[in-house]
């Protein structure tokens, strides 16, 4: 049937406060213009992320009165690690309070400066952790994912070629190799299981650890049983446990495939690493039987990790992102095709073509759709991943000017998506009237969390 159904009833509602332009344009100045410092409770509709973002089951809130919250030994992280480990295989769990907390110590502990770290796409946090300590983070993508409006099955791969020539004659020590499940930075887009079987067989042949940023695995293992030959019908729960007997270990946020609202863990198969990051857990989170954690949240994700590879609630969020992407499509709003697993990413340059790209089209485009419907969105494009030299003063922009409208899991319903897919009509009327934005104070790091912005002054006609 074409009517897209939650797989879900409603048991409890959280109400929306109906914020309107005057006071959303109020608050738009006294954040200088930065959606993170909005308050959330003047959001309509807040894609700005999915991370920890959803609603958790009822299975998940029975679960969480069985919390054991002993510091040391504690039941709940037995079931949380049994979890782990049926799905992810690997031989240590470590837990943190999140997916962050996961990468510090995996950079801390494996990383030293000089070191180079390939990625078919770093996010923001991962890109940060390594160059903390000095090492380089550099991306890989393949290329079909430079043509935004190409359908290709897996534009979230790894370019094999780059990183066998990478590997082959590295510039610094390689002392792991990521790639993320989705790939996030990239579009949302899968990886596919023959690319990641060449990657490890290619990290083995050089002997460097492959790790994966399992944060989506579940959306990753679902798109590979829908696109990739040999995998129809094959249980998720199957395709999710040959992706991770490829990997060495991962970096996991439990607030994404773990559908909890806290929470995140790192995995390994090598002891002697697992030693080390366990002795800085210790130092920096917890003791490793809670890693930050109440063992309340560590049932929650026990719990959360077997949902989230459901077959009909990976159908319903699949269909409800790819009913955003084509109506926004019908509607004239360039996106990046396919649609990802868990957000649409708008093409802010072309939709905004007549702002140049020192008035940030990415960023300007997110504060307008607050400014107009309320609706909070984030930007992935030249704030989250451009540089300013601080002597210079110099701006390298990014390569695209994206804003991910990112789905929360359970939480909105279709006519929320109809009222989003609302506003961009209404925007595309008059686009062209949408101002530029001004980088008026930013940090040396991760700038778009707390950089503070301001409308561009309006071009000569």
């Amino acid at each position: 049937m074409r009517t897209i159904i939650e797989p879900f009833r409603i048991k409890s509602v959280e109400p929306i406060r109906m914020s309107n332009r005057d006071e959303r344009s109020m608050l738009l100045e006294a954040a200088g213009f930065n959606l993170f410092r909005i308050p959330a409770d003047a959001i309509i509709v807040d894609l700005l992320t999915d991370s920890g973002t959803g609603a958790m089951s009822a299975a998940q809130w029975g679960a969480m009165m069985q919390g054991d919250e002993s510091y040391a030994g504690s039941p709940s992280f037995r079931r949380f690690e049994a979890a782990v480990r049926d799905i992810f295989g690997f031989r240590h769990v470590i837990p943190t309070h999140q997916g962050r907390a996961a990468e510090r110590i995996l950079a801390a502990t494996m990383l030293r400066p000089g070191d180079v770290v390939p990625n078919n796409t770093h996010f923001d946090t991962t890109r940060a952790n390594i160059e903390a300590v000095g090492a380089t983070a550099v991306d890989l993508p393949c290329a079909e994912s430079r043509d935004l409006s190409a359908f290709h099955p897996f534009k979230g791969n790894i370019d094999l070629a780059a990183l066998e020539r990478l590997l082959a004659d590295p510039p610094g020590r390689i002392p792991v190799v990521f790639v993320t499940v989705t790939n996030n930075g990239g579009g949302g887009q899968p990886v596919s299981m023959a690319n990641l079987e060449a990657a490890s067989a290619l990290c083995r042949r050089h002997g460097v650890p492959f790790y994966l940023d399992a944060c989506r695995f579940a959306e990753n293992a679902f798109f590979i049983r829908q696109r990739e030959p040999g995998f129809e019908g094959v249980p998720l729960l199957e395709i999710a446990r040959r992706m991770f007997a490829l990997a060495d270990g991962c970096t996991m946020s439990a607030k994404k495939d773990g559908m909890a609202n806290i929470g995140g863990f790192l995995c390994t198969n090598d002891d002697e690493v697992a030693r080390h990051e366990e002795e800085l857990l210790i130092l920096t989170e917890g003791f490793p039987t809670y890693g930050g954690l109440a063992g309340r949240d560590l049932e929650a994700i026990a719990v959360g990790l077997y949902e989230a590879l459901d077959p009909a609630y990976q159908e319903y969020r699949h269909a409800s992102v790819q009913y955003l992407g084509e109506h926004l499509t019908a509607v004239g709003v360039p996106i990046l095709q396919p649609p990802g697993g868990h957000a649409i990413y708008v093409d802010a340059a072309a939709f905004l073509d007549h702002l140049p790209r020192h008035h940030y089209p990415g960023q300007a485009l997110s504060v307008e759709l607050f400014r107009h419907a309320g609706i909070r969105s984030v930007e992935i494009g030249s704030v989250m991943f451009g540089r300013r030299d601080p002597a210079s003063g110099a701006e390298a922009f990014a390569e695209r000017e994206l804003v991910r409208l990112a789905i929360p899991r359970r939480t909105y319903t279709q006519s929320h998506i109809d009222y989003v897919i609302e506003a961009f009509a209404e925007l595309a009327a008059a686009r062209r009237r949408i101002p530029g934005i001004t980088i008026v104070e930013q940090p040396l790091a991760l700038r778009h969390f707390s950089a503070s912005f301001a409308l561009a002054p309006p071009r000569p006609a």
